[in-house]
């Protein structure tokens, strides 16, 4: 893979996940109480802990193992099956040192080596995939945590709060 593409993608990566979906969803939990963090809107429905839980355990599994050569420790299902076990302020330590460990990996790979194939869960996946599916995985669960919490707190979430969001390419 071309270097100056490498780069380009793992700085993506950072800003994406780090400076995008990490700040919106710390607003989230910020915006929710400890009850709503833990609810579950439904029998078919995890609450926003569990999604919290499960972008840690996917981000450490996909980056810090599969592109990182770290142990694999998760345990998938006990992100799911966590019912109101840990307080806001573990929750986001636990978010900050998945992402402190997300952004040491990012910081170390060689980009050279980004189309390279590594074991990841059940699949073979290259460096530039793993980094690929964790930013959309990251987008994707924090969209729906953003509408859950739109949507309980009657609240605009305020991302683009000051920002002119109507220009166009011209």
């Amino acid at each position: 893979m071309d270097n100056d593409f490498g780069q380009a993608l793992i700085a993506e990566a950072k800003r994406r996940i780090m400076d995008e979906s990490v700040p919106r969803l710390k607003k989230c939990l910020a915006m929710l109480n400890e009850e709503e963090i833990w609810k579950r809107p439904n029998d078919r429905l995890v609450s926003v802990g569990n999604l919290v839980l499960h972008l840690c355990g996917n981000a450490r599994q996909w980056i810090g193992s599969g592109l990182g050569g770290q142990p694999d420790h998760r345990e998938r299902d006990k992100e799911f099956t966590a019912r109101s076990s840990m307080p806001r302020e573990e929750l986001l330590d636990h978010l900050d040192t998945t992402i402190a460990d997300v952004q040491r990996v990012l910081d170390n790979v060689d980009p050279a080596t980004l189309l390279e194939h590594r074991n990841v869960q059940i699949y073979q996946e290259t460096g530039l995939s793993i980094i690929v599916h964790v930013i959309e995985h990251f987008s994707y669960h924090v969209g729906q945590i953003t509408y859950y919490t739109k949507l309980v707190k009657n609240a605009d979430t305020g991302y683009y709060a000051g920002k002119d969001l109507s220009g166009k390419n011209e």
